[in-house]
């Protein structure tokens, strides 16, 4: 069954039943799918396998930047608060994360680790009910039981996510912080709620007495710091790491409206880490490893990294290169053959797919890039999984290192808004 017609119709009522997921339409098109995405067992350990050696990685690198902090200007080109913002964490930068990983004829490759705020969660989860639900009275395969039994792969998703949010309190916070936690998000965006009911559908369910809200409501008391005149301990973080720093446009010839570092809200949280009454979930040591010229630097300094680390970005990360180190002539030339990424671009924003745009389109993007902001990264293709060029971005849930979930958006082309999210069932 999929998306569309009255099926979809009686699947969205499903959804929003929830009350995770509110918003099954997206500008009067489904957001889901129905008919699940079914990964063999074997490839889902690949997944899972794939994804904590690539998080690895990640964390030599972060090791790497904490022993010669001149990266962080020569090669990253930080900004003044986003140094800040490392060298309070450092080199902590990994709570919960996500992976986005694509199968190839050549195995499976990377275009990313999302390890600022990762979203996802909410939808693989509540697809994943759903898509059981179906299997179990037999609504899948055109009414036929699959021949092997088919798994939620997100079942332990909510324990892990709380046994690592305890263990991070444990680990850093003094015996006399605040037990409350701090929900901070983005609260003039809707796109990321389904996350925050889920997240705080797990901590109340649990007992913790959460605080909600925006950067802007957090201020420091003494060593302390509250949210809403609350004091909270940890402080779970679901606002974007370049979004706390000064801000300016990835295009020379653009603008953003508001450029200021949020100054008094990251004072009150420093604070508070500093006293050992507050923590931060992600560490805001993120802000190094998401910046995408992070897969520029394995490639660029492939000799500082274990042998082992060497074997698994050969393996699986896409040759990726500081936009500024190329010769404009071959990215003219070889249009096709690459990917331009802005450093903390979302997939589907700030992301320019050669192969599908025009000459034109192409030459104004390397015009217009602001120096020192873009990667250029090597394009791949996915193999399809029907006959009219679906590909999957395979999200593998990453909590503390480990592999501990699977989410699916299924779409023709590059994963961007209108991707249909899918239940992801393991057989």
């Amino acid at each position: 069954m999929t998306a569309g017609g009255e099926g979809y119709d009686a699947f969205a009522r499903r959804i929003i039943t929830s009350g995770v997921l509110s918003d099954p339409w997206l500008e009067g098109q489904p957001r889901f799918r129905q008919e699940p995405h079914i990964v063999e067992a074997e490839l889902a350990k690949e997944l899972y396998r794939a994804a904590e050696e690539v998080a690895s990685v990640y964390n030599e690198l972060c090791l790497i930047v904490a022993d010669e902090p001149r990266f962080l200007d020569d090669f990253f080109g930080l900004t003044p608060y986003q140094k800040a913002m490392w060298q309070a964490s450092q080199p902590l930068w990994h709570g919960i994360a996500r992976a986005d990983v694509f199968v190839t004829d050549d195995g499976l490759a990377f275009t990313e680790i999302n390890c600022d705020t990762p979203t996802g969660e909410a939808e693989a989860v509540i697809l994943g009910t759903l898509g059981m639900e179906d299997a179990n009275e037999g609504n899948l395969d055109g009414g036929n039981q699959p021949p092997r039994p088919l798994v939620d792969p997100n079942t332990k998703l909510e324990e892990r996510f709380l046994a690592m949010v305890a263990a991070l309190a444990e680990r850093d916070l003094a015996p006399d912080a605040p037990k409350a936690i701090g929900l901070v998000y983005p609260t003039e965006f809707t796109e990321d709620l389904s996350l925050v009911r889920l997240y705080k559908m797990w901590l109340e369910g649990h007992g913790y007495n959460l605080v909600l809200g925006s950067p802007y409501n957090l201020a420091r008391e003494g060593e302390r710091t509250v949210l809403f005149d609350a004091p909270v301990g940890v402080v779970l973080r679901h606002y974007k790491t370049d979004w706390w720093g000064e801000r300016q446009s990835v295009w020379d010839d653009d603008e953003v409206p508001d450029t200021d570092a949020l100054h008094e809200p990251l004072s009150a949280l420093f604070a508070g880490m500093a006293a050992g009454q507050a923590t931060v979930v992600n560490p805001f040591g993120a802000v190094v490893p998401q910046n995408k010229r992070a897969m520029a630097f394995f490639w660029e300094h492939l000799h500082r990294f274990s042998p082992h680390a060497q074997d698994v970005i050969q393996r699986y990360i896409p040759l990726t290169q500081r936009l500024e180190t190329m010769h404009e002539e071959q990215l003219a030339v070889q249009r096709e053959e690459w990917v331009l990424k802005s450093d903390y671009g979302a997939e589907g924003d700030e992301v320019i797919v050669g192969k599908n745009v025009t000459d034109e389109v192409w030459r104004e993007s390397l015009l217009h890039a602001r120096p020192n902001r873009w990667v250029a990264q090597r394009f791949f293709t996915a193999k399809p999984i029907d006959e009219h060029g679906s590909i999957v971005n395979h999200g593998v849930f990453l909590i503390a290192g480990e592999a501990c979930g699977l989410y699916a958006r299924v779409q023709i082309g590059p994963t961007d808004d209108h991707a249909l999210s899918a239940p992801v069932l393991v057989r």
